[in-house]
């Protein structure tokens, strides 16, 4: 063994080690220019738009992620996007909407059983805000932020691990490692952790059956903004804007999550199977009606 097979393949491709090193060594630098950058430009839009108030961070950090997938998927890898899921093909208006609709009745539903079983209570909340201003900031919010999280574990990383072993343990190791991301959140738990991981496997699912990441990224964020925006209740812990009313917990926490909200109870978890089941039983049906019109044609 040489220095040169240490870091390359037979066929002079860079091994998989380096490339996710190199990847995660290029967070910092793409955040240091998206965030002096790109920050006070997110802050002026905002302004502009009448938004003050609204937070720059998760756009900073959503910017972060593309930085660092542009650089390794055209300058380390120099393959086409359609490698890493992220092609013209998986960008079709069809996986976008599949995904939206997949994530909001995956927790939709759930919370809908939580409510007539009584285990969620409607309550009145702050009143002063507009529920169409609170919806549009909270929205600018989750947009980004879930746009982040799936560019960070089922984005370029997903692809590297994936070539390497296989996409069943490469849904496994990042999904865990979805979990673990959340451990900083408020009222992180055992419990909490092991639902997120599954959260985890449901958004991978999607990922896999639609080969496409821009699917599992509206998936991500139609679960959590039918939970903050039509709902009013917590997402993974994190409270945000309830105009007019909101569902608190009155109920068992196996069952509504408890603080971390209805995302971390059991009825969740079955919506998130039910969520990956119709992703797959969709890709399935895709598929044989591409080849039916194939051998038709």
């Amino acid at each position: 063994m040489n220095a040169r097979t240490v870091f390359l393949t037979d066929a002079g491709a860079l091994r998989p080690l380096w490339r996710v090193v190199l990847f995660l060594a290029l967070l910092l630098p793409c955040w240091f220019v998206a965030a002096l950058a790109l920050g006070p430009l997110f802050t002026k839009l905002f302004w502009f738009v009448g938004l003050p108030t609204l937070s720059n961070e998760t756009w900073v950090g959503a910017a972060t992620l593309i930085g660092a997938t542009v650089v390794s998927v055209k300058l380390i890898d120099r393959r086409p996007w359609s490698d890493f899921w992220l092609g013209a093909d998986a960008a079709r208006p069809r996986h976008f909407i599949d995904g939206f609709v997949i994530g909001a009745a995956a927790i939709a539903v759930p919370i809908v059983v939580l409510v007539a079983a009584g285990w969620l209570d409607l309550v009145p909340a702050d009143a002063a805000t507009s529920w169409g201003g609170a919806a549009l900031r909270v929205s600018l919010f989750l947009l980004p932020a879930a746009l982040s999280e799936e560019l960070g574990t089922r984005g370029y990383l997903f692809t590297v691990l994936r070539e390497k072993w296989g996409w069943k343990t490469t849904l496994v190791v990042t999904s865990v490692g979805f979990g673990l991301l959340h451990l900083q959140n408020a009222g992180a738990n055992v419990v909490s952790i092991t639902l997120v991981t599954l959260a985890g496997l449901f958004l991978g699912g999607v990922l896999v059956a639609t080969r496409s990441l821009y699917a599992a990224w509206m998936a991500h964020f139609a679960w959590n903004w039918t939970m903050a925006v039509l709902f009013h209740t917590a997402v993974s812990g994190i409270p945000l804007e309830t105009p007019g009313y909101r569902y608190v917990d009155a109920g068992p926490d196996w069952a509504t999550g408890g603080g971390w909200g209805p995302e971390g109870g059991i009825p969740a978890a079955l919506g998130m199977g039910a969520g990956a089941g119709a992703a797959f039983l969709l890709a399935r049906r895709r598929a044989r009606r591409n080849t039916a019109e194939a051998l038709s044609g």
